[in-house]
Formats: C-alpha cells, structure tokens, sequence
C-alpha cells in the first residue's frame, strides 16, 4: 500500500511547479493521496495552470487566509470536491520587502503586522477553517525556516516564524482530544520564488552545503516534500508539537 493511499489532502501555497508545495502536491498523488489545492485572487490562474502539471489535474478552491468570508466558506468550497480531510499543508508566508534584508529596526508595525498575520496567524486560521472537515487521526504540517537564530537579511519574517512555530504547539495542544496532529518540517534554504523575493537570500544560503554533514542542495525541495508526505501518513501516529529538520544536519552543528 502506498505511504497515503485513500488519504484526502488540502495543499497550499502551490504558485510554481519549483515551490515545495508543488512537489508536496505531487508526492501525495504519487503516494495514493487525492489533493485540493488552494489559491487567492490573481493567484487563482496561475495555480490552476500548475495544478495541470501534477500526476493528476487537482482542483483549486478560493481561501485567501486573511479574508474572514474565505476561511468561513473553505469547508463548504472543499465539500464541492470530497467530504472530508485527512491533512491539511501550510505553505503559506509573506512580509513586505519594508521589514527584511536589512530593515529590522525601520521596519513599521503596519508591515510587520502583516507579516504575522500571513505568515503566523494563517496557521491558526487555516486549523480552525478546515477542523470540520478533518477526521480522527489527521494531520496538519506547516514550513518553516529554523527560528532559534537571527539570520541574515529574514528579519520580521523571522520573527514570524518563531510566531508560527510556537502556533503549532498551542495547536497541537488543543486540536490534540479530537486526534489531530499539528507538526512542521523546518528546511533548509532552497530557490523557490518566495525565498528568491527575500533582499539578499543569498547571503541565507551562501555555505551551507558546506556546513551541512549530508550536504544541501538549494534546487532539490524533494528532501524536503517527503518529509511533509511522511508527517501526513500514518507512520507518526503519536507525534505532535515536534519540528523536523530537513536542512542537511546544519541545525545540529552550533556553527
């Protein structure tokens, strides 16, 4: 039996077919997984053309997570396509370009709160929405980018991810009684667009497949999608609150 055989899972964040949701959308399909995609506004095109390049064409439902009509109607959109969840992806993150590479102490509340909202508070908004849909045994798993150290040039994204890191723990504390599990793989730096619209990303990446005991390379998110894949299974039963580190092994090494 395939690793997600039967399973239904939503996927966001899908925009190109280099972004790790795209490779987490089609390991899913390849593992056995139906998928819904999801997507916002003048996204809505552009994910729909991607979502032709899976195994299996995926259809794509309307959320954008700071609009409160679209997380109240995902569980209805999603019901047009199957009648419940057993995982949900979170690949979701954005800050303006005003409060990273360089600007944290220029950077103003009005971005900043943005960037924790989209980038933090869309976890728990992205729980909360898909809960009646998620069964008994279900798993939620966000990306995050390793929020124990100020890197160079993140910044506020920074901050967000400590935000949405400690999210998923209150989560997993709280949607844990109804049998849902609440994990996140913590990658390391790879060329996606998102990452490519970071100030000086380069400088995030500059070495690490040096410092990395496995080595790392910054074009492959495969590594990375089997992680999430292998946390939406179930083969982690009775695993929450935890972050996995698919970074090469640099998290380890104190450099």
């Amino acid at each position: 039996m395939a690793l997600l055989e039967g399973k239904t899972l939503l996927v966001t964040g899908v925009l190109t077919d280099s972004s790790i949701a795209f490779h987490v959308a089609r390991l899913a399909q390849e593992q056995g997984a139906q998928v819904v995609l999801t997507s916002f506004g003048r996204q809505m095109r552009l994910t729909q053309v991607i979502a032709r390049r899976l195994p299996q064409a995926a259809p794509v439902v309307e959320l954008d997570v700071t609009s409160q009509d679209d997380l109240d109607a995902l569980a209805d959109r999603v019901r047009e396509h199957t009648d419940h969840l057993d995982g949900a992806v979170h690949s979701i993150g954005f800050a303006p370009q005003s409060v990273m590479g360089g600007n944290f102490l220029a950077g103003e509340w009005a971005d900043v709160a943005t960037a924790l909202q989209v980038s933090a508070y869309s976890l728990k908004s992205l729980a909360v929405a898909s809960q009646p849909l998620l069964t008994r045994g279900s798993a939620l798993v966000g990306l995050t980018f390793d929020a124990r150290y100020a890197w160079p040039v993140y910044d506020w994204m920074g901050v967000a991810k400590a935000a949405f890191e400690s999210t998923a723990r209150y989560l997993a504390r709280d949607l844990g009684p109804a049998g849902i599990r609440v994990n996140l793989v913590s990658a390391g730096p790879i060329r996606t667009t998102a990452a490519k619209s970071i100030p000086g990303f380069e400088s995030m990446e500059g070495g690490w497949p040096e410092r990395a005991p496995l080595g790392w390379d910054v074009t492959d998110p495969e590594p990375t999608a089997r992680a999430v894949a292998a946390l939406l299974s179930d083969w982690f039963p009775a695993t929450t609150g935890e972050i996995v580190h698919v970074d090469g092994g640099v998290h380890a090494m104190g450099l």
